[in-house]
């Protein structure tokens, strides 16, 4: 029984000493992992507080993505002072500023480390129509009715950008009160956003511009615009020209000549797929005798033709 019991008491023994020389090396590993750690710390914030990690000049910013803004556009959107310490940048902000520019409609900003900068990646609206809109500074300022504050960005329909004067006509100039005209030049993407044209913000010299012109105030044609875009980009007789200028008739210059559509309204559509019904018109008759085409009533179009002409050409008895 003696010799059970000192066996017994050893092994205790040899099972304490042996949880306690597990403990010592938790704690030995707790230790080094703690130092490991901390100094990794230690050493990615003496690497990141070292003057490396500056934005020297606007070369050091990488710009994606951008077909009609130039690189110098886009850096000058990103309101950055030089140098600038890479970390004190803060990359969701300089986003939303430059989503704030018409022409973009999606931006990311990120850092990058080696070499130290910034990657801007951008998604541009696509142009499809290049838009003109007569002012008059009585009117001019009715898009903007309420004036800028701070930090409070200029509506994309504001015409501050591109605005050329055009003197008024024989007819405007013995009206009383005619003043100049002024014209403010942009583009329009296909869901009819605005993008204002300017010496402040040039396009790539490399981009087509889009070949069909609208004219009128975005303002008055932008709930029509998508579903007659989609239409006539459809059509098998082409579009060249959209005037909204009269809200009561709405003109557009074809291959054809010139058609009448009256007020936009629901038959829109409509007289869209009449017009395309219309295409072997040259086959029937001489273009260059026909005034303009009127498809106000869908359900009865009609030629007017041009009488002078008409005169003109007829065979001399």
């Amino acid at each position: 029984m003696a010799g059970i019991v000192s066996v017994s008491r050893a092994d205790l023994e040899g099972r304490r000493k042996k949880l306690r020389q597990q403990r010592q090396m938790k704690f030995i590993r707790a230790a080094w992992r703690t130092f490991a750690v901390s100094s990794l710390a230690s050493g990615l914030l003496w690497v990141a507080i070292q003057p490396i990690w500056v934005l020297k000049t606007s070369k050091d910013i990488v710009i994606l993505g951008n077909h009609l803004l130039p690189d110098e556009a886009v850096q000058s959107l990103l309101v950055l002072s030089y140098p600038q310490s890479l970390w004190r940048i803060e990359p969701y902000r300089l986003a939303e500023s430059l989503k704030q520019e018409p022409t973009i409609a999606q931006a990311t900003v990120s850092r990058r480390l080696f070499p130290p900068g910034l990657i801007v990646q951008i998604n541009e609206r696509e142009p499809v129509a290049l838009a003109e809109r007569v002012i008059r500074p009585n009117t001019a300022m009715q898009d903007c009715p309420v004036p800028l504050t701070q930090g409070e960005s200029r509506p994309s329909d504001c015409p501050s950008e591109a605005v050329f004067s055009i003197a008024p006509t024989r007819k405007e100039q013995g009206n009383k009160g005619s003043i100049n005209k002024k014209v403010s030049v942009g583009l329009l993407d296909a869901n009819g956003v605005w993008m204002p044209l300017g010496k402040q913000k040039p396009l790539n010299p490399n981009v087509q511009l889009p070949s069909l012109k609208v004219i009128g105030s975005p303002e008055q044609y932008r709930p029509y615009w998508s579903p007659l875009y989609q239409a006539i980009t459809q059509s098998s007789v082409k579009v060249l020209e959209i005037d909204f200028q009269d809200p009561t008739n709405l003109i557009l210059k074809t291959e054809l000549g010139n058609v009448h559509f009256g007020a936009p309204n629901f038959q829109l559509l409509e007289k869209i797929k009449v017009l395309a019904q219309m295409r072997y018109l040259p086959a029937q008759l001489n273009l260059s005798q026909i005034e303009y085409i009127d498809l106000k009533n869908p359900e009865q179009p009609l030629v007017q033709m041009n009488q002078k002409k008409r005169l003109l050409n007829a065979p001399k008895p």
